[in-house]
């Protein structure tokens, strides 16, 4: 059985660039990494429980300029990976 792993860019900057087909997030409980994922994970179940929990945390109100997702990187990246992109 072959592990599938999704193309996440990881970004330290916050540089304004984002390529087309993708959107970033900010994932962590203390320090806040950048990542720059696919819209396609939008339709994601586990992704959307994400989200919800994000919004329960932080509401529509993303200080960082996109949105936050609460939880650790390697939390994230566990989740993400098992997506089909």
């Amino acid at each position: 059985m072959a592990i599938h792993i999704p193309r996440i860019i990881k970004k330290s900057s916050t540089s304004l660039d984002v390529p087309k087909g993708h959107f970033a997030v900010y994932v962590g409980e203390k320090q806040k990494k950048r990542f720059v994922i696919p819209i396609s994970f939008l339709s994601e179940a586990l992704f959307q429980d994400l989200l919800s929990q994000a919004e329960e945390e932080f509401g529509f109100d993303h200080p960082m300029g996109g949105v936050t997702i609460p939880c650790s990187e390697d939390i994230f990246i566990g989740i993400t990976s098992q997506f089909r992109i």
